[in-house]
């Protein structure tokens, strides 16, 4: 059994396009998708289209709460700023009634049982918690905190836009058995716990150094073999990202959403976390991005000259002759 896991496309047509262009040449008997199929890059009405179009299962992330929420009481504080939330206001113009309603049916989270292998728990965070994320070197112990209430043994998440694989174990001699009726009068020894922790990568954004569209294949094996059952393959696809660089200012969603879209640009550019970057710095250099994000932005360029670095690697800039 053979399933390909997708994630964090946002919005990103040309690379999902690549991604599905690689799945008909690996021919996987299932495909998930988790999460954020929208935000960021210009696309989002064609992505959730040619997502409907497919045979998916597919979860909700938090970038399908951003726009659901937008203009209900469920909105973030400053949600309705159009300075600092612009990008999303540009998006919630541009997404259907049909494809809106479909993003509001999805499920937050999915247990996969197919016949002959071990249950996986999929969500684009965690259960609950759509913005709890993974990374490569993240301390176990703090992954384990997180994961401590699944009992599957195998969890997809997303989020981070890297590829994670990771096996995560907790030791009965140090913590709680979790799972120990909490009605029952006997003693019940510390249980060991082992999760096998995949994160399958961006699609559309990746932000580990690597521009190529991302995404795993993961192939059900002997439990003894790996954890829960599931060994991962994570997989890379080159793709020509300038007609995606181009829409920014094509379909007006730079002049739109101001310093949010400009980062977001950047990231499809270096496949680095320049909006973590940029937030980073902001509150170090005691700016205030949430209210004052125009200001912040042009003084985070002036100082760090990061426009330059980006401008260096954009495919759409000519570079000049030798």
């Amino acid at each position: 059994m053979r399933i390909a896991v997708l994630a964090d496309i946002h919005g990103n047509l040309p690379a999902l396009q690549a991604v599905v262009a690689e799945l008909e040449r690996l021919q996987p008997d299932y495909v998930i998708l988790n999460g954020d199929l929208i935000n960021a890059v210009p696309f989002s009405p064609e992505v959730i289209d040619l997502v409907r179009s497919q045979d998916w299962a597919v979860v909700r992330g938090n970038h399908e709460f951003y726009y659901l929420d937008l203009g209900t009481e469920r909105a973030g504080a400053g949600f309705e700023d159009p300075t600092r939330w612009g990008q999303l206001h540009w998006l919630a113009a541009r997404i259907s009634t049909k494809q809106g309603a479909y993003l509001a049916m999805l499920p937050d989270e999915r247990l996969i049982c197919l016949p002959g292998t071990r249950p996986m728990r999929v969500a684009h965070g965690v259960p609950g918690r759509n913005r709890v994320g993974f990374f490569t070197h993240q301390p176990a112990a703090s992954i384990a905190a997180e994961v401590a209430n699944i009992r599957e043994e195998t969890v997809i998440s997303a989020h981070t836009h890297v590829q994670v694989d990771r096996q995560v174990c907790v030791h009965g001699d140090a913590d709680e058995d979790v799972f120990a009726d909490p009605h029952s009068t006997e003693e019940h020894a510390a249980a060991a716990r082992t999760w096998h922790v995949i994160n399958p990568g961006s699609v559309g954004l990746p932000l580990n150094g690597d521009t190529r569209a991302q995404f795993a294949i993961l192939e059900s094996v002997d439990p003894q073999q790996v954890v829960g059952g599931w060994q991962v393959t994570h997989q890379q696809v080159d793709y020509d990202r300038r007609p995606a660089l181009a829409a920014f200012a094509e379909r007006e969603m730079l002049q739109a959403g101001g310093a949010i879209s400009h980062l977001f640009y950047w990231e499809l550019v270096t496949g680095e976390p320049e909006i973590v970057n940029f937030f980073q710095w902001a509150r170090h250099a005691g700016h205030d991005p949430d209210h004052a994000m125009e200001a912040a932005f042009r003084a985070y360029a002036a100082d760090t000259r990061r426009d330059a670095y980006v401008r260096a690697r954009d495919p759409l800039v000519s570079k000049p002759a030798a």
